[in-house]
C-alpha cells in the first residue's frame, strides 16, 4: 500500500495523541560486567568505579567525561548508585555484574554539565582472522574492552550467521535491514586481521569509514582498533547542539501506514528531536519538518546509526537530508 495524502491526514489525526515510545537496544546500558581478582571491599569499590565510568560514557553517548569538574568525585561515590551486584565465575576468572540506578546515573551526568547525545546502539563485529575464519568474542576481547572502557558496546554475529562482508561494506539495503532485524543496530565494524596489522571498515547508517592499525602483537592491534572505533563514532555521533535547529528530512521507502507510524515512533524516541511535522508525501516518500537540538545533518546520521534508516547520497530536492526507511 502506498502512502497518499489522505493517509497522511488520517495518520496525523490518529497519531497526534499517541504517547512517545521508548525502546532500548540490547541489554540495559546501566548494567556492566567487570573482572575482579577477589571479593574484598577494596576490589569491589574499584570495580564499581570502573563500571560507573563505562556506564556514564555509554549513557552520555560516548562523550569523554574525564575532564569534567566533579568526575573523579562521582567515581568515588559509585557504590551509592549501585542497585544490585553479583559475583560470577567466567572463563577468564571472577567477574562482578553491576546494575546502576538509571535515574541516579542520569542526574549525575546532568550535574557534570553534560548534555546527552543519546545512547548509541551496539556495534556488530564482523572480523576475519588471517585464515579466513570469523573471530569470536574471546578472540576480540581486547577490542571490546577498549571500546567498553569508553562507553561503546559491541555484539557478535550468531554462530550460524551467514552475513556477507562484501554486501555489508557496500551498504546493501537488504543486508542492512536484515542486520537491524536481528541485531537492532546500524553500526557494523568489518575487520581483516593480518600478522601485526589489520584493516577496518566502520559502516554507520550505510556510510563507510576505513582505516588500518598496527601493533607489536594482536592484542595491541585490537586495542588500537577499539579506540579508533570509539574515536570515529564520537566524531560522527557525539554532536551536541547549543540551540534548536530546524530543517527537512526526506524519507523514502515508507510503503505503508505501519511504516509511517514506526518512522514517527523512531523520531519520537530520539532525545534530540523536539518536534516533527509532515509537510508532504509522494509515492513511498514523505517530507518531514523537524526541530531538533542538533544540526539536521547530524540528526540524520544519528538516526541511521539506529539501523532503521539509511543515509542516501544526494539530498532530495527541498530536503536538508535524504534517508531511506529499512524494513
Amino acid at each position: 500500500m502506498r502512502l497518499h495524502r489522505l493517509w497522511i491526514v488520517f495518520l496525523l489525526l490518529s497519531l497526534a495523541a499517541m504517547p512517545r515510545l521508548h525502546a532500548q537496544v540490547g541489554g540495559s546500558p546501566y548494567s556492566v560486567t567487570v573482572p575482579v581478582t577477589d571479593t574484598s571491599d577494596t576490589q569491589r569499590d574499584q570495580a564499581f568505579s570502573t563500571a560507573l565510568a563505562q556506564v556514564m560514557a555509554r549513557v552520555a553517548g560516548g562523550q569523554d567525561l574525564r575532564g569534567n569538574p566533579g568526575y573523579a568525585e562521582a567515581l568515588g561515590s559509585a557504590s551509592s548508585l549501585v542497585q544490585k551486584f553479583q559475583y560470577q565465575r567466567a572463563a577468564t576468572g571472577l567477574v562482578l555484574d553491576v546494575d546502576f540506578a538509571p535515574a541516579s546515573v542520569r542526574r549525575l551526568i546532568g550535574k557534570l554539565g553534560v548534555a546527552s547525545a543519546g545512547i548509541k546502539p551496539p556495534v556488530l563485529l564482523l572480523v576475519q582472522q588471517a585464515d579466513g575464519s570469523v573471530a569470536d568474542a574471546a578472540e576480540l576481547a581486547d577490542l571490546a574492552t577498549a571500546a567498553a572502557a569508553r562507553g561503546t558496546a559491541v555484539i557478535y554475529p550468531a554462530a550460524n550467521g551467514d552475513l556477507d562482508p562484501a554486501l555489508v561494506a557496500a551498504a546493501d539495503p537488504a543486508t542492512l535491514a536484515r542486520i537491524n532485524r536481528q541485531y537492532h543496530t546500524g553500526l557494523v565494524l568489518l575487520g581483516s586481521l593480518h600478522a601485526g596489522s589489520a584493516d577496518w571498515t566502520l559502516i554507520s547508517g550505510g556510510q563507510a569509514q576505513r582505516w588500518s592499525t598496527q601493533g607489536t602483537d594482536e592484542g595491541a592491534v585490537l586495542a588500537d582498533a577499539g579506540n579508533g572505533l570509539v574515536d570515529r563514532l564520537g566524531k560522527q555521533l557525539n554532536v551536541i547542539g547549543s540551540q534548536a535547529s530546524e530543517g527537512t528530512l526526506w524519507i523514502s521507502g515508507v510503503d505503508s501506514a505501519d511504516d509511517y507510524a514506526s518512522l514517527l515512533a523512531t523520531l519520537g524516541n530520539d532525545p534530540s528531536v523536539r518536534q516533527v511535522t509532515t509537510i508532504g508525501a509522494v509515492n513511498d516518500g514523505v517530507m518531514l519538518d523537524v526541530s531538533a537540538s542538533v544540526p539536521i545533518s547530524a540528526l540524520a546520521t544519528s538516526l541511521a546509526a539506529g539501523g532503521r534508516l539509511l543515509v542516501q547520497g544526494e539530498p532530495h530536492p527541498g530536503a536538508d537530508a535524504n534517508l531511506r526507511w529499512l524494513r
